[in-house]
Protein backbone atom coordinates (compact mmCIF):
# COMPACT_ATOMS: atom_id res chain seq x y z
CA UNK A 1 0.00 0.00 0.00
CA UNK A 2 1.10 3.71 -0.50
CA UNK A 3 1.04 5.85 2.76
CA UNK A 4 1.29 9.29 3.20
CA UNK A 5 2.24 10.14 6.91
CA UNK A 6 1.98 13.90 8.03
CA UNK A 7 3.71 15.55 10.67
CA UNK A 8 0.34 18.19 12.14
CA UNK A 9 2.73 19.96 14.26
CA UNK A 10 3.78 23.51 13.40
CA UNK A 11 4.01 25.02 16.81
CA UNK A 12 7.80 25.92 18.33
CA UNK A 13 6.48 26.58 21.94
CA UNK A 14 9.90 25.36 23.69
CA UNK A 15 11.88 24.60 20.63
CA UNK A 16 11.29 23.60 16.91
CA UNK A 17 10.62 19.84 17.30
CA UNK A 18 11.15 16.98 14.73
CA UNK A 19 8.43 14.16 14.63
CA UNK A 20 10.12 11.41 16.31
CA UNK A 21 7.64 9.37 17.12
CA UNK A 22 5.82 9.46 13.38
CA UNK A 23 9.06 8.70 11.88
CA UNK A 24 9.28 5.62 13.72
CA UNK A 25 6.04 4.52 12.97
CA UNK A 26 7.00 5.17 8.78
CA UNK A 27 10.12 3.50 9.32
CA UNK A 28 8.40 0.09 10.94
CA UNK A 29 5.38 0.44 7.86
CA UNK A 30 8.24 0.77 5.27
CA UNK A 31 10.18 -1.91 6.80
CA UNK A 32 6.64 -4.33 6.33
CA UNK A 33 6.99 -3.26 2.21
CA UNK A 34 4.69 -0.32 2.01
CA UNK A 35 5.37 2.75 0.34
CA UNK A 36 6.12 5.44 2.21
CA UNK A 37 6.17 8.93 2.13
CA UNK A 38 6.78 11.23 5.30
CA UNK A 39 5.68 15.18 5.45
CA UNK A 40 6.52 17.17 8.11
CA UNK A 41 4.65 20.54 8.36
CA UNK A 42 6.94 22.55 10.32
CA UNK A 43 7.78 25.79 8.73
CA UNK A 44 5.73 25.50 6.02
CA UNK A 45 4.03 28.59 4.89
CA UNK A 46 1.27 27.05 2.62
CA UNK A 47 0.08 23.91 3.87
CA UNK A 48 -2.43 23.29 1.05
CA UNK A 49 0.18 23.67 -1.87
CA UNK A 50 2.24 21.31 -0.05
CA UNK A 51 -0.33 18.99 1.12
CA UNK A 52 -1.44 18.74 -2.33
CA UNK A 53 1.93 18.20 -3.99
CA UNK A 54 2.40 14.95 -1.40
CA UNK A 55 -0.54 13.41 -2.63
CA UNK A 56 -0.20 13.96 -6.00
CA UNK A 57 3.24 12.55 -5.29
CA UNK A 58 2.09 8.95 -3.70
CA UNK A 59 -1.74 8.70 -4.85
CA UNK A 60 -2.30 7.26 -0.96
CA UNK A 61 -3.86 4.21 -0.05
CA UNK A 62 -4.52 5.56 3.66
CA UNK A 63 -3.14 8.77 5.53
CA UNK A 64 -1.66 8.77 8.99
CA UNK A 65 -1.82 12.04 10.45
CA UNK A 66 0.39 12.88 13.58
CA UNK A 67 -1.57 15.11 16.47
CA UNK A 68 0.87 16.30 18.82
CA UNK A 69 -0.36 19.26 20.37
CA UNK A 70 -3.99 19.99 21.80
CA UNK A 71 -3.25 22.38 23.90
CA UNK A 72 -0.10 24.97 25.03
CA UNK A 73 -0.88 23.84 28.94
CA UNK A 74 -1.53 27.05 29.93
CA UNK A 75 -4.19 28.51 32.27
CA UNK A 76 -3.64 32.14 31.46
CA UNK A 77 -4.79 32.81 27.37
CA UNK A 78 -4.91 29.12 26.87
CA UNK A 79 -4.15 28.55 23.30
CA UNK A 80 -6.38 25.30 21.62
CA UNK A 81 -4.17 23.65 18.74
CA UNK A 82 -6.72 20.72 17.72
CA UNK A 83 -8.30 23.05 15.17
CA UNK A 84 -5.19 23.06 12.68
CA UNK A 85 -5.51 19.46 12.70
CA UNK A 86 -9.38 19.54 11.72
CA UNK A 87 -8.37 21.74 9.08
CA UNK A 88 -5.56 19.00 7.85
CA UNK A 89 -7.92 16.46 8.08
CA UNK A 90 -10.49 18.43 5.88
CA UNK A 91 -7.68 19.11 3.68
CA UNK A 92 -7.04 15.66 3.04
CA UNK A 93 -10.76 14.72 2.46
CA UNK A 94 -10.90 17.79 -0.69
CA UNK A 95 -7.93 15.96 -1.83
CA UNK A 96 -8.11 12.25 -1.32
CA UNK A 97 -10.53 9.61 -0.98
CA UNK A 98 -8.14 7.61 1.22
CA UNK A 99 -8.83 6.82 4.64
CA UNK A 100 -7.21 9.33 7.45
CA UNK A 101 -5.95 7.77 10.70
CA UNK A 102 -4.78 9.63 13.67
CA UNK A 103 -2.02 8.89 16.31
CA UNK A 104 0.59 10.62 18.23
CA UNK A 105 0.75 11.60 21.93
CA UNK A 106 -1.76 14.21 21.73
CA UNK A 107 -4.22 12.03 19.85
CA UNK A 108 -3.55 9.59 22.44
CA UNK A 109 -4.18 11.53 24.96
CA UNK A 110 -7.73 12.23 23.91
CA UNK A 111 -8.00 9.12 21.62
CA UNK A 112 -12.57 9.00 21.03
CA UNK A 113 -12.22 12.47 21.62
CA UNK A 114 -10.05 13.92 19.18
CA UNK A 115 -11.43 11.61 16.67
CA UNK A 116 -14.76 13.02 16.72
CA UNK A 117 -13.60 16.45 16.84
CA UNK A 118 -11.46 16.58 13.59
CA UNK A 119 -14.23 13.39 12.01
CA UNK A 120 -10.60 11.88 10.66
CA UNK A 121 -11.84 7.76 9.95
CA UNK A 122 -9.35 5.73 12.26
CA UNK A 123 -7.23 6.37 15.48
CA UNK A 124 -4.11 4.57 17.23
CA UNK A 125 -3.85 5.14 20.93
CA UNK A 126 -0.35 4.39 22.10
CA UNK A 127 2.44 2.43 19.98
CA UNK A 128 2.05 2.74 16.67
CA UNK A 129 5.47 0.77 14.96
CA UNK A 130 3.13 -2.59 15.35
CA UNK A 131 -0.66 -1.59 15.36
CA UNK A 132 -0.24 0.67 12.24
CA UNK A 133 0.88 -1.89 10.05
CA UNK A 134 -1.53 -4.49 11.64
CA UNK A 135 -4.61 -1.95 10.31
CA UNK A 136 -3.15 -1.14 7.56
CA UNK A 137 -3.86 -5.31 6.90
CA UNK A 138 -6.94 -4.54 7.80
CA UNK A 139 -7.92 -1.87 5.58
CA UNK A 140 -6.54 -3.63 2.71
CA UNK A 141 -8.52 -6.55 3.16
CA UNK A 142 -11.98 -4.83 4.09
CA UNK A 143 -11.98 -5.81 7.36
CA UNK A 144 -13.46 -3.86 10.50
CA UNK A 145 -10.04 -2.62 12.57
CA UNK A 146 -12.10 -2.39 15.91
CA UNK A 147 -10.35 -5.42 17.23
CA UNK A 148 -6.91 -3.90 16.98
CA UNK A 149 -5.46 -3.31 20.27
CA UNK A 150 -5.48 1.13 20.90
CA UNK A 151 -7.59 1.17 17.53
CA UNK A 152 -10.58 3.53 17.34
CA UNK A 153 -13.21 4.27 14.93
CA UNK A 154 -14.95 7.75 13.92
CA UNK A 155 -18.79 7.23 15.48
CA UNK A 156 -18.43 4.18 17.56
CA UNK A 157 -18.01 4.70 21.64
CA UNK A 158 -15.56 2.14 22.67
CA UNK A 159 -12.17 2.26 25.25
CA UNK A 160 -10.31 0.22 23.37
CA UNK A 161 -6.81 0.23 25.43
CA UNK A 162 -3.34 -0.37 23.43
CA UNK A 163 -0.95 -2.90 24.19
CA UNK A 164 2.40 -1.90 24.68
CA UNK A 165 4.87 -4.21 23.42
CA UNK A 166 7.34 -5.19 26.43
CA UNK A 167 10.24 -5.73 23.89
CA UNK A 168 11.64 -2.72 21.71
CA UNK A 169 14.24 -4.58 19.86
CA UNK A 170 11.85 -5.13 17.17
CA UNK A 171 10.83 -1.27 17.06
CA UNK A 172 12.59 0.13 13.53
CA UNK A 173 14.70 3.05 15.20
CA UNK A 174 14.46 6.26 12.29
CA UNK A 175 16.74 6.40 9.99
CA UNK A 176 19.02 9.82 9.32
CA UNK A 177 17.46 10.23 5.83
CA UNK A 178 13.44 9.76 5.04
CA UNK A 179 11.41 10.29 8.17
CA UNK A 180 13.25 13.15 10.14
CA UNK A 181 14.27 15.63 7.59
CA UNK A 182 14.84 19.13 8.26
CA UNK A 183 12.54 21.63 6.94
CA UNK A 184 14.23 24.00 4.48
CA UNK A 185 13.15 26.64 6.95
CA UNK A 186 15.09 25.80 9.47
CA UNK A 187 18.63 25.74 10.10
CA UNK A 188 20.37 22.24 11.86
CA UNK A 189 22.10 24.57 14.35
CA UNK A 190 18.26 25.40 15.37
CA UNK A 191 17.58 21.90 16.11
CA UNK A 192 18.11 20.12 19.25
CA UNK A 193 17.18 16.15 17.12
CA UNK A 194 14.62 14.03 19.59
CA UNK A 195 15.77 11.19 20.37
CA UNK A 196 14.33 7.88 22.57
CA UNK A 197 16.39 5.58 24.37
CA UNK A 198 13.16 3.91 26.71
CA UNK A 199 9.39 4.24 26.88
CA UNK A 200 7.22 4.57 29.54
CA UNK A 201 7.36 5.69 33.11
CA UNK A 202 6.22 3.89 36.36
CA UNK A 203 5.95 6.88 38.85
CA UNK A 204 2.15 7.59 37.97
CA UNK A 205 2.51 11.09 38.62
CA UNK A 206 -0.82 12.66 39.51
CA UNK A 207 -1.43 15.23 36.83
CA UNK A 208 0.46 12.94 34.07
CA UNK A 209 -0.58 11.72 30.87
CA UNK A 210 2.32 9.31 29.92
CA UNK A 211 0.13 5.97 30.87
CA UNK A 212 -1.82 7.09 27.87
CA UNK A 213 1.03 7.55 25.46
CA UNK A 214 3.68 5.34 26.82
CA UNK A 215 1.97 3.17 29.61
CA UNK A 216 3.69 2.62 33.06
CA UNK A 217 6.73 -0.14 32.31
CA UNK A 218 9.66 1.10 31.03
CA UNK A 219 11.10 -0.45 28.29
CA UNK A 220 14.69 0.10 26.57
CA UNK A 221 16.14 0.25 23.01
CA UNK A 222 19.29 -1.96 22.61
CA UNK A 223 22.64 0.67 23.24
CA UNK A 224 24.11 -0.66 20.62
CA UNK A 225 21.95 0.17 18.06
CA UNK A 226 21.27 3.44 20.11
CA UNK A 227 24.90 4.43 19.31
CA UNK A 228 25.14 3.54 15.45
CA UNK A 229 22.06 5.50 15.22
CA UNK A 230 23.71 8.75 17.07
CA UNK A 231 26.53 7.86 14.76
CA UNK A 232 25.34 8.02 11.91
CA UNK A 233 23.08 11.60 12.53
CA UNK A 234 26.27 12.74 13.74
CA UNK A 235 27.82 12.18 10.07
CA UNK A 236 25.00 14.35 8.52
CA UNK A 237 25.93 17.56 10.77
CA UNK A 238 23.94 16.95 13.84
CA UNK A 239 25.68 18.24 16.85
CA UNK A 240 22.57 18.39 18.91
CA UNK A 241 20.28 15.47 20.73
CA UNK A 242 17.16 15.90 22.83
CA UNK A 243 16.59 12.51 24.97
CA UNK A 244 12.71 12.51 25.06
CA UNK A 245 12.74 9.79 27.62
CA UNK A 246 10.73 10.54 30.01
CA UNK A 247 13.16 9.83 33.28
CA UNK A 248 16.36 9.83 31.92
CA UNK A 249 18.65 8.62 34.85
CA UNK A 250 15.84 5.60 35.61
CA UNK A 251 16.95 2.80 35.39
CA UNK A 252 20.75 4.22 36.88
CA UNK A 253 22.31 0.47 35.60
CA UNK A 254 20.87 1.51 31.96
CA UNK A 255 21.78 4.86 31.78
CA UNK A 256 25.07 4.23 33.21
CA UNK A 257 25.76 1.97 30.00
CA UNK A 258 24.54 4.20 27.41
CA UNK A 259 26.73 7.10 28.80
CA UNK A 260 29.84 4.68 28.97
CA UNK A 261 28.67 3.80 25.17
CA UNK A 262 28.35 7.02 24.02
CA UNK A 263 32.16 8.17 26.03
CA UNK A 264 33.58 5.25 24.24
CA UNK A 265 32.16 6.03 20.68
CA UNK A 266 34.00 9.62 21.50
CA UNK A 267 30.70 11.69 19.81
CA UNK A 268 31.12 15.13 19.29
CA UNK A 269 27.50 15.86 20.49
CA UNK A 270 26.17 18.00 22.98
CA UNK A 271 22.73 16.39 24.63
CA UNK A 272 20.11 17.67 27.28
CA UNK A 273 17.55 15.16 29.32
CA UNK A 274 14.96 15.13 31.42
CA UNK A 275 15.96 14.06 35.18
CA UNK A 276 13.85 12.76 37.89
CA UNK A 277 15.23 14.28 41.17
CA UNK A 278 16.38 11.42 42.92
CA UNK A 279 18.47 8.66 42.23
CA UNK A 280 21.02 10.41 40.46
CA UNK A 281 24.33 9.35 42.41
CA UNK A 282 27.22 11.07 41.51
CA UNK A 283 28.96 8.81 39.56
CA UNK A 284 25.99 8.67 36.62
CA UNK A 285 25.85 12.70 36.66
CA UNK A 286 29.53 12.49 36.22
CA UNK A 287 28.98 10.25 33.16
CA UNK A 288 26.08 12.35 31.83
CA UNK A 289 28.69 15.09 31.78
CA UNK A 290 31.16 13.26 30.26
CA UNK A 291 29.52 11.68 27.51
CA UNK A 292 28.01 15.50 26.23
CA UNK A 293 24.91 16.47 28.66
CA UNK A 294 24.72 20.00 29.12
CA UNK A 295 21.09 21.01 30.02
CA UNK A 296 18.77 18.99 32.09
CA UNK A 297 15.20 19.65 33.09
CA UNK A 298 14.28 19.39 36.47
CA UNK A 299 10.78 19.28 37.09
CA UNK A 300 10.84 19.42 41.10
CA UNK A 301 7.02 20.78 41.12
CA UNK A 302 7.11 22.06 44.82
CA UNK A 303 9.37 22.44 48.15
CA UNK A 304 6.17 20.89 50.22
CA UNK A 305 6.29 17.47 51.17
CA UNK A 306 2.61 17.86 51.47
CA UNK A 307 1.61 18.98 47.66
CA UNK A 308 4.37 16.26 46.87
CA UNK A 309 2.71 13.90 48.20
CA UNK A 310 -0.91 14.85 46.76
CA UNK A 311 1.10 14.96 43.14
CA UNK A 312 2.53 11.45 44.23
CA UNK A 313 5.68 12.33 43.98
CA UNK A 314 8.45 9.99 45.61
CA UNK A 315 11.19 12.33 46.76
CA UNK A 316 11.22 15.22 48.87
CA UNK A 317 13.03 18.40 48.72
CA UNK A 318 16.16 17.44 49.86
CA UNK A 319 16.53 15.02 47.23
CA UNK A 320 15.71 17.64 44.91
CA UNK A 321 18.43 19.92 46.57
CA UNK A 322 21.36 17.00 46.47
CA UNK A 323 20.45 16.33 42.98
CA UNK A 324 20.91 20.23 41.77
CA UNK A 325 23.89 21.08 43.72
CA UNK A 326 24.90 17.66 42.01
CA UNK A 327 24.60 18.39 38.69
CA UNK A 328 25.81 21.96 38.71
CA UNK A 329 29.12 20.51 40.46
CA UNK A 330 29.21 18.45 37.15
CA UNK A 331 28.94 21.55 35.05
CA UNK A 332 25.05 20.71 33.84
CA UNK A 333 22.89 23.52 33.23
CA UNK A 334 19.31 23.18 34.94
CA UNK A 335 16.00 24.05 34.05
CA UNK A 336 13.82 23.92 37.04
CA UNK A 337 10.21 23.64 36.89
CA UNK A 338 7.13 24.52 38.97
CA UNK A 339 3.51 23.38 39.05
CA UNK A 340 1.59 25.50 41.40
CA UNK A 341 -2.16 25.44 42.63
CA UNK A 342 -2.54 21.74 42.45
CA UNK A 343 -4.46 19.52 45.58
CA UNK A 344 -2.98 20.83 48.54
CA UNK A 345 -1.64 23.78 48.06
CA UNK A 346 -1.90 26.83 50.10
CA UNK A 347 -0.10 30.58 50.23
CA UNK A 348 2.04 29.43 52.83
CA UNK A 349 3.23 25.69 50.60
CA UNK A 350 3.74 28.15 47.68
CA UNK A 351 6.07 30.75 50.05
CA UNK A 352 7.88 27.81 50.78
CA UNK A 353 8.37 26.29 47.80
CA UNK A 354 9.66 30.05 45.93
CA UNK A 355 11.80 30.52 49.22
CA UNK A 356 13.38 26.76 48.24
CA UNK A 357 14.29 27.49 44.89
CA UNK A 358 16.24 30.16 45.47
CA UNK A 359 18.56 28.17 46.88
CA UNK A 360 19.01 25.96 44.07
CA UNK A 361 21.83 26.69 41.35
CA UNK A 362 19.02 26.56 38.53
CA UNK A 363 20.42 28.59 35.20
CA UNK A 364 16.66 29.32 34.44
CA UNK A 365 13.19 28.17 35.98
CA UNK A 366 9.64 27.81 34.61
CA UNK A 367 6.78 28.17 36.87
CA UNK A 368 3.33 27.06 35.84
CA UNK A 369 0.34 28.08 37.63
CA UNK A 370 -2.91 25.61 37.09
CA UNK A 371 -2.81 22.15 36.28
CA UNK A 372 -3.85 20.99 32.86
CA UNK A 373 -6.39 18.16 33.92
CA UNK A 374 -6.19 14.50 31.65
CA UNK A 375 -8.59 12.08 31.23
CA UNK A 376 -7.87 8.75 33.71
CA UNK A 377 -5.44 10.73 35.92
CA UNK A 378 -5.72 10.70 39.65
CA UNK A 379 -6.14 15.03 39.48
CA UNK A 380 -8.93 13.69 37.12
CA UNK A 381 -10.61 12.37 40.05
CA UNK A 382 -9.64 14.90 42.81
CA UNK A 383 -11.18 17.34 39.99
CA UNK A 384 -14.49 15.69 39.81
CA UNK A 385 -14.83 14.81 43.35
CA UNK A 386 -14.46 18.81 44.23
CA UNK A 387 -16.14 20.09 41.79
CA UNK A 388 -13.65 21.47 39.01
CA UNK A 389 -15.44 19.41 36.23
CA UNK A 390 -18.31 17.38 35.53
CA UNK A 391 -18.36 13.83 35.08
CA UNK A 392 -19.56 14.56 30.93
CA UNK A 393 -16.68 16.62 30.30
CA UNK A 394 -14.16 14.85 28.00
CA UNK A 395 -11.76 17.40 28.66
CA UNK A 396 -10.55 17.96 25.08
CA UNK A 397 -11.16 21.35 26.12
CA UNK A 398 -8.53 22.80 28.27
CA UNK A 399 -9.25 22.64 31.82
CA UNK A 400 -7.05 23.66 34.75
CA UNK A 401 -6.82 22.65 38.70
CA UNK A 402 -6.06 26.07 40.67
CA UNK A 403 -7.34 26.20 44.15
CA UNK A 404 -9.88 28.53 44.62
CA UNK A 405 -9.06 30.82 47.16
CA UNK A 406 -5.39 30.71 45.33
CA UNK A 407 -7.08 32.05 41.89
CA UNK A 408 -6.82 35.82 42.79
CA UNK A 409 -4.01 36.03 44.75
CA UNK A 410 -1.17 33.82 42.75
CA UNK A 411 -0.81 34.76 39.55
CA UNK A 412 -0.44 38.82 40.97
CA UNK A 413 2.44 37.12 43.29
CA UNK A 414 4.20 34.78 40.65
CA UNK A 415 4.28 37.64 38.90
CA UNK A 416 5.38 40.11 41.41
CA UNK A 417 8.20 37.16 42.10
CA UNK A 418 9.71 36.53 38.87
CA UNK A 419 10.39 40.25 38.18
CA UNK A 420 13.00 40.33 40.54
CA UNK A 421 14.41 36.87 39.27
CA UNK A 422 15.90 37.04 35.27
CA UNK A 423 16.23 33.51 35.09
CA UNK A 424 12.50 32.90 35.33
CA UNK A 425 10.85 32.39 31.88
Amino acid sequence: MRILFISANTETINMPVLPLGMAAVAAATQKEGHDVLSLNLLGTDDIPACLEKAIRHIKPDAIGISVRNIDDQSMENTRFMLGAAKQLVDHCRQMSGAPVVLGGAGYSIFPQSTLEYTGADYGLQGEGEEMFPLMLEFLNAGRNPASIPGAYIRGLERKNPPCFSSDLGGFSLPEPEGHLDFPNALEKKQMWLPYQTRRGCPMRCSYCSTPAIEGTSIRTHDIRLIVENISRFADKGIEQFYFVDNIFNIPESYAEKLCDAMIDADFRIKWRCIIYPKKLPGKLAKKMAGAGCTDVSLGFESASATVLERLNKKYSPNDVLETSRMLNDCGIRQMGFLLLGGPGETRETVLKTLEFSDTLPLDSLKLTIGLRIYPDTPLAGAALDEGFISASDNLLTPRFYLRPELAAWLPVYAAKWSEDRPHCV
